[in-house]
């Protein structure tokens, strides 16, 4: 037999019109398929083995615990735990796929899906890859058609297609459609079942080889129930239009995209049942007007369906060269690439009903990127902190001057006693205190211009702050010579009025109603001006017991209490427990508002404002300050809150909390706002108490003061699902802190110790907190 003769003849063999397009699976734990399987196997007809499942499964059971730290051990008895005691070939099934002759071992429909899926996530939830799953798809015209399909596949959007085109493949169609030399004169609709049957051999595919006529388009589009999408993608006109009619009487929505500037059309006949076809652009068109018309005929039609003042600039040229110079439409891969990720990601959004509009659409590559259209990128990287914050760095550096011992208490006097007061520390740095002098009193007011936060429940962190404010005046005021005695709140009619303090020449009066204790705490004001917040990790080191019992004696002097874990077990669990609040606080969209209204972003933000918490003082890693730089904005992190996802804002306080001495809660009896204010005072002592030590002091208050809120102010701003956190992490801290319900609790602090910062939060100056409202003292 010649050369020749026996090509013709294997031609002719595989010339098969039936050509098969669909895999058959084979489940072994089924008697007659294991049969099969093994007859199938005996005739020889199988040309390779791929059995990876026992990979697959392992890659599932990674998946599905992406903080599994495993070792190959671990991970194999997983595996093996997870088969339950089959071997590794009698699980899933195996799916002989004849065209290429291989057989394939897979895992079960639910788990291949879950597995091949999983990198979707969280573009698209497991919920929404479900619903998607569900869906039936059918798809006219396997040129741009079959990329759509085959994309559509490839995203889990729909399991059951239906795909029609008359057509085969000849060689022009491979400079856009994905298929093989070897595919060529295979019918179109086969070439694309076995792409989308090679992604996932658990989908169902109906084909119309013959392609769609009057006659079959309603069981094209409703036989064994009503498809939930049309993409229509064909070249007859005729069908283009009819399809349309039929699928709008079916109320199907229909999606086109046109290889023509990333054209995209909607029309959502589901929603507008009487919706005109393609827009109204054919009005007074019906399909039957478009039967016997010859392709130069069609022109005009094509010309009002695409509509467009602005072609590309070789679409015209082109449609004038049709049956000149060109047999048909020119189409290019790029294009029917780019119209398969349209269709794909307006067709996901549709079924999901995130998207309801109808309408023509475009993303023009040619209009989007070309020559001035590139988008300007401003550089988001972090100045050195030595050379960008230098200024600010000099400022906070600058020392504090007491007031000339033996001077009169005059206008400099009172501004250098406010200098050294509003160094006190306030919640998000906001520093909630106004000043007004009058002569030898000086009013320590609340800020009305700053509304109040969740965090600042009936403005009990404001009094905090104006408490610490008043320890830090008191302190300078004994230093340089005068008494002073502080009357809290001593005008009822009056809430804004805080605090009022007096100021006489006559040495130590003694305690006064603040619940300040003199004499030995006058050398803490030279610690004033060095006390800070300092974020520096620490080194792990236990709390010596010299401090604790210093920290623990001021705290009483001082008429609080303050409770010390320093156990390790203690402190890993105060961690966790401070990172689930750091959480709910991040994804609460009013506590996150609070929170990013805190921040200052970069150094001029810093010097404009002088308040808020300047991001350089958190000390973040590059990664750190990335991750914070995106959840700065909401939008990125709703979908987050609404997939419970977040975890990942735990780890902060955990690192901290695991790198710390000690964490300790100051506590003081009474929940009223005088009992905040003498609070304030006793944390600004035991602050600076600290500081003389050695300590790095860090607040972690923020949850606190959300117990509070649930706890005495019904959790108001709160969702009932942050209530009911926050009730689990209070029993859950109670275990390790004391509760004490008619005590406030006044800040939760980590102890270690560490270098001081390199940078500082700012303050505002004297000028714009005081006013002098009398007379200068004598």
């Amino acid at each position: 037999m010649s050369l020749e003769t026996l090509i013709s003849s294997l031609t002719a063999a595989t010339a098969d019109e039936d050509a098969p397009l669909r895999p058959t699976l084979y489940a072994l734990d089924d008697p007659a398929q294991r049969t099969a399987l093994g007859a199938l196997l005996e005739r020889g007809e199988v040309a390779a083995v791929r059995d990876a499942l026992a990979g697959q499964v392992a890659e599932m059971l990674t998946a599905r615990r992406p903080d599994w730290s495993r070792d190959a051990d671990e991970l194999a008895a997983a595996v093996e735990a997870h088969l339950g005691g089959r071997p590794a070939s009698a699980y899933g099934s195996w799916a002989w796929y004849p065209w290429s002759r291989q057989l394939v071992h897979v895992l079960p429909r639910d788990e291949y899906r879950e597995l091949r899926q999983s990198r979707n996530r969280y573009k698209i939830t497991a919920e929404e890859q479900e619903l998607l799953t569900g869906r039936t798809i059918a798809v006219i015209g396997l040129s741009v058609g079959a990329a759509s399909a085959v994309t559509l596949a490839q995203e889990g959007v729909g399991s059951r297609f239906r795909l029609a085109d008359f057509d085969r493949l000849s060689l022009s169609n491979l400079n856009r459609l994905r298929a093989s030399v070897a595919d060529v004169g295979l019918p179109k609709v086969v070439i694309a079942a076995r792409q989308m049957y090679e992604i996932d051999p658990h989908l169902d595919i109906e084909v119309w080889p013959q392609g769609l006529t009057e006659e079959n388009v309603d069981a094209f589009l409703s036989g064994g129930g009503r498809a939930d999408l049309l993409v229509e993608e064909c070249d007859d006109l005729y069908i283009k239009v009819y399809a349309r009619e039929r699928a709008r009487a079916l109320r199907i929505p229909v999606l086109m995209e046109t290889n023509e500037r990333g054209m995209l059309d909607v029309e959502r006949f589901d929603r507008e049942p009487h919706r005109p076809l393609l827009h109204g652009l054919l009005s007074g068109v019906a399909s039957a007007d478009l039967k016997t018309l010859s392709t130069r005929e069609k022109v005009p039609y094509v010309l009002r369906i695409l509509d467009q003042e602005r072609p590309s600039e070789r679409f015209v040229p082109s449609l004038v060269e049709i049956g000149q110079t060109i047999s048909s439409w020119p189409q290019l891969a790029s294009g029917v690439a780019l119209g398969a990720a349209l269709v794909t990601d307006t067709a996901r959004r549709l079924l999901l009903g995130t998207f309801t509009a109808s309408g023509r659409y475009f993303v023009d590559p040619g209009e989007l990127v070309r020559d001035g259209t590139e988008t300007v990128l401003r550089s988001e990287e972090p100045p050195p902190a030595g050379a960008a914050r230098e200024v600010a760095a000099r400022e906070v550096a600058a020392p504090l001057r007491l007031p000339e011992a033996g001077r009169p208490l005059d206008e400099e006097a009172v501004r250098r006693l406010v200098s050294y007061g509003i160094q006190a520390p306030s919640g998000g740095n906001v520093q909630p205190w106004r000043f007004v002098s009058r002569g030898r009193v000086l009013e320590c007011r609340i800020d009305d211009d700053l509304a109040p936060t969740l965090l600042d429940l009936e403005r009990s962190a404001s009094h905090l702050a104006i408490g610490a404010a008043v320890e830090n005046i008191d302190l300078a005021a004994r230093a340089a010579g005068w008494a002073c005695r502080a009357r809290i709140f001593p005008d009822p009619a009056d809430p804004g009025l805080v605090c009022e303090l007096a100021f006489t020449d006559d040495g130590d009066d003694g305690d006064d109603e603040a619940g300040a204790t003199h004499g030995p705490r006058v050398p803490l004001a030279e610690w004033i001006g060095h006390r800070t917040t300092n974020r520096a990790p620490g080194a792990d080191t236990p709390l010596a017991g010299p401090d604790a019992d210093e920290l623990t004696r001021c705290a009483q002097e001082s008429g609080a209490l303050l409770d010390l874990v320093t156990e390790r077990d203690g402190l890993e669990e105060v961690g966790r427990i401070l990172g689930a609040g750091d959480r709910l606080r991040i994804m609460s969209p009013a506590l996150h508002r609070d929170m990013m209204a805190e921040m200052r972003w970069d150094d001029e933000e810093v010097r404009r404002t002088r308040d808020g918490i300047d991001v350089a003082t958190l000390q973040l890693d590059r990664t750190d300050l990335a991750g914070i730089s995106i959840a700065r904005h909401w939008p990125n992190l709703a979908f987050i809150r609404r997939i419970g996802g977040g975890a990942s804002f735990e780890e902060g306080a955990r690192k901290l909390v695991a790198a710390s001495s000690a964490i300790g809660v100051l506590s003081i009896p009474g929940t009223t706002p005088d009992a905040y204010v003498r609070g304030g005072r006793a944390l600004q002592r035991l602050w600076l108490t600290a500081t003389s030590r050695g300590l790095a002091v860090q607040p972690l208050t923020a949850l606190l003061y959300l117990l509070a809120r649930v706890e005495r102010g019904g959790g108001a701003g709160l969702d009932p699902e942050e209530i009911a956190t926050l009730r689990t992490l209070r029993t859950r801290l109670a275990k390790i802190l004391p509760h004490r319900p008619d005590s406030a609790e006044l800040i939760l602090v980590r102890l270690s110790y560490a270098p001081p910062p390199a940078v500082r939060s700012l303050r505002r100056d004297v000028v714009s907190c005081l006013r002098f409202a009398g007379p200068e003292g004598a």
